[in-house]
């Protein structure tokens, strides 16, 4: 993790991305993990952000279509009701717990929508739609 920083910090570009690699891991499910990797290894939260988006189009070769907001360019994104910068948590799907001011545990954050080529998806209805979908599959 340090050598990652230190590359980082000598100019070098640092991306992120999900892959299964390995056994109990699905496409996707890792990428929140490893945004928090980065921020242990002492990117500071604009930094892991800027892996994650247009540094990874810079080295595809993709800088002109994507990996930023602009007008004329493609962008899927997720919209959180959270701010990512202060707690990367937040952008897990079902959000995480945390501690209120009566030490008592609540879920915060979550993805609320997602939009993904143009269009708006409800990322609280899809999750229920998975759990029914489950709890079905469970039942038989």
């Amino acid at each position: 993790m340090g050598f990652l920083n230190d590359y980082k910090n000598h100019g070098g570009r640092v991306t992120a991305g999900s892959d299964a690699g390995y056994i109990f891991k699905i496409y996707g499910f890792s990428y929140i993990r490893e945004l928090e990797l980065l921020r242990e290894s002492g990117f500071n939260a604009l930094e892991v952000i800027q892996a994650a988006t247009i540094n990874g189009a810079e080295a595809l070769g993709m800088a002109d279509d994507i990996g930023s907001i602009r007008v004329g360019k493609k962008a899927d994104l997720v919209i959180v009701a959270e701010n990512p910068l202060r707690n990367l948590k937040v952008l897990y799907g079902t959000g995480h717990f945390r501690l209120g001011d009566d030490n008592k545990p609540t879920r915060v954050g979550g993805v609320n929508y997602t939009v993904k080529d143009g269009i708006v998806y409800d990322a609280k209805a899809l999750l229920a739609d998975v759990r029914t979908l489950v709890d079905a599959a469970k039942s038989q």
